[in-house]
């Protein structure tokens, strides 16, 4: 299966936003519990399958989706620390854990790996 993206981006699910005046994704899904999120299966599949257009989003959900690719291009410029902490954090267990739904979403948001090579060289873990 192929990927995408973290940013995370379902990772990003919980933390990518609409904007507030000051130019940043709103703060307002900030707090979302995102290892709740990665170490439950039946939590983070619904967010991967909207971000596919697989499935239903739920209000977070549909945020991230609106802004997950140009969090991507820009490497979250436009996050708060706390979204970009959440963002490497989700890309991160999507690389080392989810791989195929991290390549569906790679194919689906960044086909020509322009912006998610960072992320993978950055985030991969190397197994034993």
């Amino acid at each position: 299966m192929k990927t995408f993206s973290a940013i995370c981006f379902l990772a990003l699910a919980a933390v990518v936003a609409a904007f507030p005046g000051d130019g940043k994704y709103t703060d307002r899904y900030d707090n979302i519990n995102l290892e709740e999120i990665v170490g439950n299966k039946r939590l983070l599949v619904p967010y991967i399958k909207c971000i596919l257009e697989q499935g239903k989003c739920s209000p977070e959900g549909r945020e991230l989706k609106s802004h997950i690719r140009e969090a991507l291009e820009n490497y979250c410029a436009k996050c708060t620390e706390i979204q970009r902490n959440g963002t490497r954090f989700v890309i991160g267990h999507l690389i080392n854990n989810e791989a195929e739904y991290w390549a569906q979403l790679t194919a689906k948001y960044d086909p020509q790996h322009k912006y998610v090579s960072k992320y993978e060289n950055e985030l991969r873990t190397v197994k034993a």
